[in-house]
């Protein structure tokens, strides 16, 4: 098997290029291309593809870990990191003929997305006809193929499913609309497709990967892919997040450890015993966030790998502990960026950047607070949970 915590280790060593590159991927507004050749060649984008396709089948707490690395350098890399990274898993779970279609010339193809319902979808003979147009697809310019998410009708317009479509580039577009105060070196822009063609094979219903049933797993058998998607996704949002959090930290206190504050008789920050309390809740938020997320992620993995089916309850407190990981996160970046005082405002420092980015990616689906406590609260009292991002 596949060390995939060398590849954590080899991660680590890109971090300072990384954060040098930082500001210039919010030039771009793209991750440079170096980067994603560098994490190509170290073997990141393959920590959870099948081994079948020369990928590590890995934990999946060494890709996360890789990928809260890659968001204290840079919150931009990290999250089209993590994105990409997640694709491997997700084509895993879809008909062996579609994942020969992606990775049968070449193992190193890499898949964007976007899976709101922007788009629709009717059965047509072997398959189904897509149109719509679908936004936010990070990562988008380093992919050939794409993920996108939309409901079936029947012909009378009744949803009848709700698919992820699996498509070549070609039978999509790029269109560069990404603009934006945070996260602006993912390249988010849109993707757009006018009546195309998704043979049968590459479209799997989000009901099938709710129950665990998917046709991936005939081929696919490693514990890796018996983890919920409701668990999966959502926790690829969170671990940047939590990554950008620590590199606002980390930013902070290295400032703090210089800064004479004029405006107080030229008192040393870290002389100020206010300034140290601040700093230990922001640390506090930032473990308990990452202890939690990957308390849930360990304790799944684990019955994955004896056979067991994961609990509802579980997935519920799973979900539950992710949302609640994103808002400690933004919580900590809040109370360091209120303290860094007003230098942190000046373009290209880190602290801003970290502020902005997590932010930005606090707005993701996956991080709606209220209806995963939702979720939650209706599990324990025994009340039907109805959404498929569990």
């Amino acid at each position: 098997m596949k060390d995939s915590r060398a590849v954590v280790d080899r991660v680590r060593g890109l971090l300072p290029d990384l954060r040098e590159r930082a500001q210039r991927a919010e030039e771009l507004r793209r991750i440079p291309d170096e980067t994603i050749a560098e994490l190509q060649e170290i073997g990141f984008f393959a920590l959870l593809q099948p081994e079948r396709y020369g990928g590590f089948e890995a934990d999946p707490l060494d890709f996360y870990t890789a990928v809260k690395l890659l968001g204290s350098a840079c919150g931009s890399t990290g999250w089209v990191a993590s994105i990409l990274g997640v694709h491997p898993w997700h084509l895993a779970l879809f008909p062996q003929q579609a994942q020969d279609d992606v990775w049968g010339a070449d193992p190193g193809t890499r898949i964007s997305s976007s899976y709101a319902p922007m788009g629709k979808a009717k059965v047509v003979d072997g398959g189904y006809r897509l149109t719509g147009r679908w936004s936010f697809s990070s990562g988008c310019d380093h992919a050939s193929w794409a993920f996108v998410g939309g409901p079936v009708e029947d012909d009378e317009g009744k949803p009848v499913d709700f698919c992820t479509y699996l498509l070549p580039l070609g039978d999509y577009r790029i269109e560069d609309v990404w603009d934006t105060v945070g996260l602006r070196g993912t390249g988010s822009n849109d993707i757009v497709v006018d009546n195309a063609f998704i043979p049968q094979h590459r479209a799997l219903s989000f009901l099938a990967m709710s129950r665990g049933t998917c046709p991936g797993h005939e081929v696919n058998s490693a514990p890796l892919y018996r983890m919920p998607w409701g668990t999966v996704h959502p926790s690829t949002i969170t671990a940047p997040i939590i990554g950008m959090a620590q590199g606002a930290y980390d930013a902070h206190v290295e400032h703090q450890v210089k800064r004479v504050r004029a405006a107080f008789a030229g008192e040393k920050v870290r002389e100020d015993p206010f300034a140290k309390v601040r700093i230990a809740d922001a640390a506090s938020e930032i473990d308990a966030a990452w202890l939690q997320l990957t308390h849930n992620l360990a304790e799944e993995y684990e019955l994955a790998k004896a056979g067991e089916e994961i609990p509802f309850p579980l997935r519920l407190r799973a979900r539950r502990d992710q949302v609640r990981g994103t808002a400690r996160a933004i919580s900590a970046v809040d109370r360091l960026f209120e303290n860094s005082g007003g230098r942190a405002l000046w373009s290209g420092t880190p602290i801003q950047r970290f502020w902005r980015d997590a932010h930005a990616g606090r707005v993701h689906a996956a991080n709606d607070l209220e209806r995963a406590y939702l979720m939650f609260g209706s599990g324990e009292f025994g009340q039907p949970v109805k959404d498929t991002m569990v």
